[in-house]
């Protein structure tokens, strides 16, 4: 976290942090050093029309120590005064506005980050300057993205300060001072231990110098032990500063910056910053879009905690990659030495000839392993430096959620956010997998002739052209599955397969003993197939090829779909006014005007029966039940269009609708705790509709063929929760078909 308290230009840590309008942060002392001041008459001319020498000093330029003094005063106070504005707008010259010949050398600060020099102006520009000029322009160059920022009137003191990193850079500092006055010797005899100077990784064991040399010496056993100094970090035992301090406990409340008599209170969307009751009514924000301070407070807090659970998943994953590829290296260790005992046997049993290219051979095998090792190590580093990056932004960012600062939180709220959405989105797909593989790809042709001993030589698996297509692969049993009407496969090829595979053909029948069909072609060894029928016996095989052929089928694995179908309205696809909770069981909408949601189950095939509760019913609204085709219509009532099949009801009677066709009205009606049941049967290809376990009409809609989806179409005065899984009712339960 250490990296992300430092100032971009001084590389220490914060002192008075200043927010830019790129929502980075700087030292208010380095902010001075590199503020730019141009006169507006310099700003519209060519760099080749500004004079190439100094006018005669005529006008009296501000001394060297009237520079040093505005540029070493940090406080407050010093801006408040009449110099203010001088500290504030320091008369300074980039390399690109200066309009001498002279090169002005850049400088980098202990981060790396390019600064523009201090740079005095030249004697006499304020006499040189044509009478009618306008004033000067200050300007600010972020060190970091170097975004240019105008500064105003106020200056420097136009910027907002982060009272919030001043705060976490405070805490941080008590805490480091803590933990290294709390690291004292674990072996020493003086009453009090003396303090440490080295901890042993290896040993974990704290030592003063004079313990060091005697218990620790580097040499034998100890001498490939690591010391490094004693933990001085917030997190280590000792530390954590203030024990968790929330900025409430006796902070000032933040004032406004404009308005000093005045709290903030509110949030201006339109700026990104807080504001006060004053600001509304006098000021620039009477007409922007404002919120509660407290609301969006926890509004934030909530995105940047839902962002730093990516991120926290994908530290998980990247521990867990770091161990893989340390036990990798092990691994190819041992398989580097079994491939040179193999050579060496190789070797040995030819005649003299192999004798001279015995060496040749080896010293391929260790580059080959270099090369690996190389290639693992540089991922490990890689790897290791975007972890430590990810967890330093973990630690900052929970540390700002700690903090009881509205205002103070978001006004880094938004570039917090942004920051852990990109650090997520580094771990990208292949991220976290090994580059190299622990098998070496080498084999050794021992059959040509005695002539041939000299071109005997290494040939790369990949490079060599198969002879024999891939053998059978063997079906993973245990991680096969079916869930609803959904099924899971995996496989793998056998051990020590030589044979090279290019990808695999999966194949399905139709769930009835039927042909066979090719529903995965590709490299994945897991494939997952959705859609298919409910209560259907599938079988599925598997068989892999190369650029020689195809090669045989593997065993036959039998799935079993579930008998009824468990399924829940869909987010993903449900109108943007539909609001989904209860696991998504439970459906109410936020306009007016029906809208659409979709189930998250398909049907083609069998007889499906499903129920719809009425929660709440206010108003006598029209509510629809039914089906449809995935790509209905969804800002208006179900039904209405000709992608849908439905029945609409209000509190006293019901309509069957397709193609905006209103048929079979009939009496009876729903209300608060009402029942609607949907039994669609695909085996007769009609839909039914019931209301409170009664059936409502006639069978509703006939020949109707295709795949369906549960549908429902409702506005803000209904809520329904959905109920599956259950059985066909009794009475229009109908007899199991034999097969044919």
């Amino acid at each position: 976290m250490e990296e992300e308290l430092k100032c971009p230009v001084c590389g220490s840590l914060f002192r008075e942090p200043i927010i830019l309008p790129c929502s980075h942060n700087v030292c208010l002392p380095c902010a001075r050093t590199i503020a730019v001041q141009t006169p507006e008459s310099e700003q519209h001319l060519p760099a080749l029309l500004h004079p190439r020498s100094p006018a005669p000093a005529a006008a009296a330029a501000p001394g060297p120590g009237a520079a040093a003094g505005s540029a070493a005063c940090p406080d407050s106070e010093c801006a408040a005064g009449g110099g203010g504005d001088h500290a504030d707008k320091l008369s300074l010259h980039s390399e690109t506005d200066s309009g001498y010949g002279s090169y002005t050398p850049s400088l980098k600060s202990p981060n790396g980050v390019r600064v523009l020099p201090l740079v005095p102006a030249p004697p006499g520009a304020a006499a040189a300057a044509p009478r009618g000029a306008g004033p000067a322009s200050s300007s600010l160059t972020c060190p970091q993205c170097h975004r240019s920022a105008s500064l105003d009137q106020r200056g420097l003191r136009g910027f907002q300060r982060n009272r919030l990193l001043e705060a976490i850079v405070q805490r941080y500092q008590q805490g480091r001072a803590a933990a290294a006055a709390a690291a004292k010797c674990q072996l020493c005899d003086r009453s009090p231990p003396e303090p440490a100077a080295v901890l042993c990784e290896q040993c974990e064991v704290l030592y003063c110098a004079a313990c060091q040399l005697r218990c620790h010496p580097a040499r034998g056993p100890f001498a490939k032990h690591r010391l490094v100094p004693p933990p001085s970090h917030p997190g280590a035992p000792g530390g954590g500063g203030d024990g968790g301090k929330g900025a409430g406990g006796g902070r000032k409340l933040p004032t406004c910056a404009e308005h000093d008599l005045e709290n903030y209170s509110m949030y201006c969307v339109s700026c990104r910053s807080p504001v006060c009751y004053q600001c509304l009514e006098e000021g620039k924000h009477g007409k922007h879009d404002v919120k509660p301070l407290g609301a969006m407070w926890k509004q934030h807090k909530a995105q940047l905690s839902q962002a730093l659970n990516g991120v926290s998943d994908k530290a998980k994953e990247a521990k867990e990659f770091l161990v893989q590829l340390k036990n990798l290296l092990q691994q190819i260790q041992e398989n580097g030495l079994d491939y040179e005992a193999c050579l060496v046997a190789q070797c040995d049993a030819l005649v003299d000839a192999l004798t001279r290219q015995k060496a040749k051979l080896l010293t391929k095998v260790t580059k080959e392993r270099e090369h690996k090792l190389k290639v693992v190590w540089d991922q490990i580093n890689h790897c290791t430096l975007k972890l430590r990056q990810s967890t330093g932004l973990m630690e900052y960012c929970l540390e700002v959620i700690k903090e009881n600062d509205p205002s103070g939180f978001l006004q880094i709220s938004d570039a917090l956010i942004k920051r852990v959405q990109v650090s997520q989105e580094q771990w990208v797909k292949g991220a976290l997998e090994p580059k190299v593989s622990a098998e070496f790809d080498l084999t050794l042709d021992s059959e040509p002739l005695l002539q041939s001993i000299h071109q005997l030589d290494f040939i790369q698996m990949k490079c060599r052209v198969p002879v024999t297509v891939p053998p059978v692969p063997l079906l993973q049993l245990e991680k096969c599955c079916t869930r609803n009407n959904s099924v899971t496969l995996a496989w793998r090829m056998p051990p020590l397969t030589h044979n090279p595979v290019e990808g695999y053909i999966l194949e399905l029948d139709d769930g009835d003993g039927g042909q066979f069909r090719e529903v995965y072609v590709g490299k994945e060894t897991l494939c997952t197939i959705d859609g298919l029928h409910f209560n259907s016996t599938y079988n599925a095989r598997v068989k892999a090829f190369n650029s020689s052929g195809v090669g045989p089928y593997s065993k036959m694995v039998i799935l079993q779909t579930s008998d009824v179908a468990w399924f829940t309205f869909d987010p993903s696809s449900a109108h943007r006014d539909i609001v989904l909770s209860n696991d998504n069981q439970t459906a109410t909408c936020n306009s007016y005007d029906d809208r659409v949601v979709l189930g998250t189950a398909a049907f083609s095939k069998g007889v499906h029966y499903w129920e719809l509760h009425v929660d709440r019913y206010d108003n006598h609204p029209d509510p629809a039940f039914g089906i449809a085709r995935i790509n209905v219509v969804k800002d208006m009532m179900l039904g209405k269009d000709d992608k849908a099949w439905a029945m609409y009801v209000d509190n006293n009677r019901s309509w069957f609708m397709h193609c905006n066709s209103h048929t079979n009205r009939t009496e009876g009606g729903v209300s608060k705790g009402a029942t609607v049941g949907v039994l669609l049967d695909l085996n007769k290809h009609n839909l039914t509709f019931y209301i409170n376990g009664q059936q409502q009409g006639p069978p509703a809609f006939e020949n109707i063929e295709g795949v369906f989806m549960p549908a429902l179409s409702l506005n803000r005065n209904v809520q329904v929760t959905l109920h599956t899984g259950l059985e066909v009712p009794q009475c229009v339960k109908q007899p199991k078909q034999p097969n044919n």
